[in-house]
């Protein structure tokens, strides 16, 4: 009796492009999941894979579709403004640069009015960092532990997390000062009684660590890649307190938490009721358009040195699809929605932490929510393993998310900021889901 032949795997369309992925791209272009998904299309807060599988997003491309895969309120003013005129540099004005800066002029707190326009956060923060040196006549810049601030020289020197910090990154003039972790406090205290000592650390590591008078102090209001790592409420008023005595500037930077990703306000920061000085931003703006925004007040703008030019910062079709997000978050009360649907997707996160031993802590704010996962409550040891299962099996189930944390040990939960809580109920059944098919 003959045995049948084992059948051959199929091989389909997506591992066809994982297999062009690896052998033209560099390696270091990471891809989630043990078989990476190939995106085909979306829809609002649906993606579809080149296989035709549908996935509730919950993740939105790392905090960047923020009101919907091809909105057509957006993209209906994308593709009219590709077919009048795509490009032209920042050597030419255009009407849609000047209406953009005119719009963020608006909403930005304080007297944030000029804006410099560039193709990425990673450009927006170096921007940040170049006229608040240029401003200040300083050099030192202070970061935080666990930040990140994009992927170019000067961003990698400010990110503080080894996996992007390997060799040829450089850090002169950059110190970084104790965050505040508070699942993880690395003064091992606990807040309240702790007073906020971190927030002391700043000042500390000024005294100590640099000239003594800083250029600029650079923070994101929520922790992105760090882990959605939240503050106490009164961190940043402390620490802005601390810059101003040390002649610096504080840079808030938005590019995950800016466009009402945290409910109620325009901005992270205006939830510390802090106003800074220089607000950097990209993902989100843009809706998937690629942007960076680097806005500031007059007189600090009016203090760059030299000449300055944007390729594609301000480029006619970015413009339009970031005036045409914002109007949208406008039109539809997102700011409001992000806090109103924000606040039950936490209720519901925190049901699954009373179920789940996995899930240390919830934290985070409005439609940025993420869940720390450990192998034991008490010892807090991260669970990195068990994270990486969750996000496979949700993938499984039809429901994409996002991972972080130092340790690779955090699930990023941050969908479009026009999700029902309909939406919230399916992707939490499925999250459940994922969570019961863990397997120690």
């Amino acid at each position: 009796m003959t045995t049948p032949a084992t059948p051959m795997p199929t091989t389909t369309r997506s591992d066809e492009v994982v297999a062009k992925h690896k052998k033209y791209l560099w390696p270091s272009v990471t891809n989630y999941y043990q078989r990476p998904l190939v995106a085909d299309r979306g829809e609002m807060q649906y993606l579809w894979d080149l296989e035709g599988r549908k996935y509730l997003d919950f993740f939105g491309g790392i905090l960047t579709v923020s009101v919907g895969h091809c909105n057509p309120k957006v993209t209906t003013k994308i593709n009219a403004q590709v077919n009048k005129l795509q490009h032209t540099s920042t050597l030419y004005p255009n009407e849609h640069i000047v209406a953009l800066a005119e719009k963020i002029a608006q909403i930005t707190p304080g007297n944030l009015q000029q804006s410099f326009f560039t193709s990425s956060g990673t450009e927006a923060d170096e921007a940040a960092v170049l006229i608040a040196r240029m401003a200040t006549g300083s050099y030192d810049v202070v970061a935080l532990r666990h930040a990140y601030s994009g992927s170019s020289a000067v961003a990698k020197a400010m990110t503080a997390h080894a996996p992007y910090r390997k060799s040829g990154v450089i850090s002169v003039g950059i110190s970084h000062a104790v965050n505040a972790y508070c699942y993880r406090c690395p003064l091992h205290l606990t807040y309240p009684s702790c007073e906020v000592a971190c927030a002391n650390d700043v000042e500390n590591l000024i005294q100590t660590g640099t000239s003594g008078n800083i250029a600029a102090f650079i923070a994101e209001p929520i922790q992105g890649v760090g882990g959605f790592i939240t503050p106490p409420k009164e961190y940043f008023k402390i620490v802005f307190k601390i810059v101003k005595k040390y002649g610096g500037l504080f840079i808030s930077d938005e590019v995950q938490t800016g466009w009402g990703r945290t409910g109620k306000k325009w901005f992270g920061i205006e939830q510390w009721e802090v106003t800074p000085d220089i607000l950097t931003s990209a993902k989100g703006l843009g809706n998937g358009v690629p942007i960076g925004l680097t806005v500031t007040t007059p007189e600090i703008a009016s203090s760059f040195q030299g000449l300055n030019i944007s390729t594609f910062g301000g480029n006619p079709v970015t413009s339009v699809a970031a005036k045409a997000t914002i109007d949208f978050i406008e039109e539809e009360n997102l700011l409001e929605n992000a806090h109103s649907v924000g606040s039950y997707f936490r209720g519901k996160l925190e049901e699954l932490q009373a179920k789940y031993a996995l899930i240390g802590e919830v934290r985070g704010m409005g439609l940025m929510q993420a869940l720390e996962l450990v192998k034991d409550r008490k010892t807090k040891e991260p669970a990195p393993e068990a994270t990486a299962q969750v996000m496979e099996r949700a993938r499984d189930n039809g429901l994409l998310i996002g991972k972080g944390g130092l340790f690779g040990n955090v699930l990023r939960l941050s969908p479009m900021l026009n999700i029902s809580k309909a939406d919230v109920d399916e992707g939490v059944r499925l999250l459940d889901k994922a969570f019961g098919e863990v397997r120690n």
